[in-house]
C-alpha cells in the first residue's frame, strides 16, 4: 500500500535547475531510439528492424514499470522514510504509480512541492530523469542478442530484468543502498564511518556500474545462455549501413551530455566540468580506438570511430565529475584501445556478443570505474592518495558484476520454457520477416 509523504520532503523549487534537468531527461531519452540506429546499421539488412524494435521495445515497456513500480523500488525509502529491505531495493508499493509525487502543501502562503534532496528539485522530474537511465540500461543489452531472439521472449525480459536487476541495483548504488556510501554499505564496513557515512565513498557519478556493467555483464550471460548465431564463425556478419550507425553515434553522442551533465542535478560549474570531460574522453577515445585498427589492421574505420567514441562516452560516464579534463583525455584514450582490443574476446572465448556489448560497454564500463581509483583528483592514486579509493571501486564494480550475472542467469534460465530462440529457418530467412513480418527495404 501507498505510504504518506513526510513533511520534510516538501519545499521550494529552483526553476532554473529544474528546467536543467528537464532538457537532460528529454536528451537521455533521445538515445534509445539514437541506440536503435546505432545497433540497426550494425546489423545485416534482414535484421534491422527486429534490432531496432528491441530498443523501442524496452522504450515501452520499461517506461511503464519504472512509474508504476520502479522508481518506488529504486529511490522511495528516501522519499517515504521507511527503510529498504536489506540495502537492496525500497518497498515496491510505497510509491506505487508515482501519483505521491505530484502532491503540494501551503506553508506560509507559498506552494511547496515534493522535492528531491537538497536539490530544489520536483520529484516527479527527478523520476522522468531516472526512467530515462532505465530503458537505455534494458535497451544495451539487446546488442549481444541480434538476429536470433523470439520476441516475445525479449519483452518478457525487459520487465523481469528491469524489476529484478535494475531496480535494485539503482538502489544499491544510487538510492543509498549496499553499494553506495551510506553508513550501512559495503564501502563503510571496508574503511569506516565519519559524520554517518562511508569514509571513502564509491564514485559513480552518472552510472558506470549501474549502466554498463550491468549491460554489459547481462549481454554477456545472454549471449551464452542464448547461444551463437547459426554461421558464428564461418559468416562474416557486416554492417549494412554505416551511415545508420555514425548517425546513432551521434544521437548517441548529444544525448550523452544529458546523461552526464544532467546527473549534477543544477546548472552549475560542476555541470560544466561533466560536459568539457564528456566531449574530451569521447574523442580520446574514438583517436584511441582508430590507433589500434591503423595498427592492426592497416585501416581506421568509420564503424571503428563510431565505437571508440561511444567506448569513450561509456567510460567517462561514472567519473566525469571526479576528474580533471586532462585526466578525461587519458581516461578516454586507455577506454578507446581497451574496447577497440576488448572485441575481439567473443572471437577468441567463442561467445556471439552480436555488436560487441561486452567489448565497448562492459571493458570500457569496468575501465571507467576503476580508473576513479587512479585519477580522481580528490582521492585517486596518481593524485597523491592512498589505496583506498581504487579499492572501494574494485569491490563495488565486481559485487555489481556477481549480482547482475547471477540475477540475470535466473531470468534467462525462468523464460526458456517460452523459448529464446527462433527457429533455424527463420533465422535464415531473416528475423525481420519471420518476427514482423516486415521488410526495411523493398526489393528493386
Amino acid at each position: 500500500m501507498q505510504i504518506a509523504l513526510p513533511d520534510n520532503v516538501f519545499g521550494t523549487v529552483d526553476p532554473g535547475n529544474t528546467a536543467w534537468v528537464i532538457m537532460s531527461a528529454a536528451l537521455v531519452l533521445l538515445m534509445t531510439p539514437a541506440l536503435a540506429f546505432f545497433y540497426g546499421g550494425l546489423s545485416r539488412s534482414k535484421s534491422v528492424l527486429n534490432m531496432m524494435m528491441m530498443s523501442f521495445a524496452a522504450l515501452g515497456t520499461v517506461t511503464v514499470v519504472y512509474v508504476l513500480w520502479g522508481f518506488s523500488m529504486s529511490f522511495g525509502d528516501s522519499l517515504t522514510g521507511t527503510g529498504d529491505i536489506g540495502g537492496v531495493f525500497s518497498n515496491p508499493l510505497a510509491l506505487f504509480g508515482s501519483d505521491q509525487l505530484t502532491q503540494t502543501r501551503t506553508v506560509g502562503g507559498q506552494t511547496h512541492y515534493v522535492v528531491w534532496g537538497s536539490t530544489h528539485i520536483p520529484a516527479i522530474v527527478f523520476l522522468a530523469f531516472q526512467l530515462t537511465f532505465a530503458v537505455i540500461a534494458v535497451a544495451l543489452i539487446s546488442g549481444a542478442l541480434a538476429e536470433r531472439v523470439r520476441f516475445a521472449t525479449w519483452l518478457v525480459f525487459t520487465v523481469l530484468f528491469s524489476t529484478i536487476v535494475y531496480f535494485p541495483l539503482a538502489h544499491m548504488v544510487w538510492g543509498g543502498g549496499l553499494l553506495s556510501g551510506a553508513k550501512d554499505s559495503i564501502a563503510a564496513w571496508m574503511f569506516g564511518v565519519a559524520d554517518g557515512v562511508a569514509k571513502v565513498a564509491p564514485i559513480d557519478f552518472a552510472g558506470g556500474t549501474v549502466i554498463h556493467i550491468n549491460a554489459g555483464i547481462a549481454g554477456l550471460v545472454l549471449a551464452l545462455v542464448v547461444g551463437k548465431r547459426r554461421g558464428f564463425g564461418r559468416t562474416a556478419y557486416r554492417p549494412h549501413n554505416i551511415p545508420f550507425v555514425m548517425l546513432g553515434a551521434a544521437l548517441l553522442w548529444f544525448g550523452w551530455f544529458g546523461f552526464n551533465a544532467g546527473s549534477e542535478f543544477g546548472a552549475d560549474m560542476t555541470a560544466g566540468l561533466v560536459w568539457v570531460n564528456t566531449a574530451v574522453a569521447a574523442a580520446a577515445a574514438m583517436a584511441g580506438w582508430l590507433v589500434v585498427e591503423w595498427i592492426r589492421d592497416r585501416h581506421p574505420t568509420s564503424v571503428g570511430a563510431a565505437s571508440g567514441l561511444v567506448a569513450g562516452l561509456v567510460a567517462i560516464t561514472p567519473a566525469c565529475g571526479a576528474v580533471t579534463p586532462v585526466g578525461a583525455i587519458l581516461l578516454g584514450l586507455i577506454a578507446g584501445a581497451l574496447a577497440a582490443v576488448g572485441i575481439r574476446l567473443k572471437h577468441r572465448y567463442g561467445f556471439d556478443d552480436s555488436l560487441d556489448v561486452v567489448g565497448v560497454h562492459l571493458v570500457a564500463g569496468l575501465w571507467g570505474t576503476l580508473a576513479i581509483g587512479l585519477l580522481s583528483k580528490e582521492t585517486g592514486l596518481f593524485y597523491g592518495h592512498d589505496y583506498r579509493q581504487l579499492a572501494v571501486q574494485a569491490v563495488i564494480a565486481f559485487a555489481a558484476l556477481a549480482f547482475t550475472a547471477t540475477a540475470t542467469f535466473v531470468i534467462a534460465m525462468v523464460l526458456k520454457p517460452m523459448g529464446w530462440r527462433i527457429d533455424r529457418e527463420s533465422e535464415l530467412t531473416g528475423i525481420d520477416a519471420t518476427e514482423h513480418a516486415e521488410s526495411a527495404y523493398e526489393p528493386a
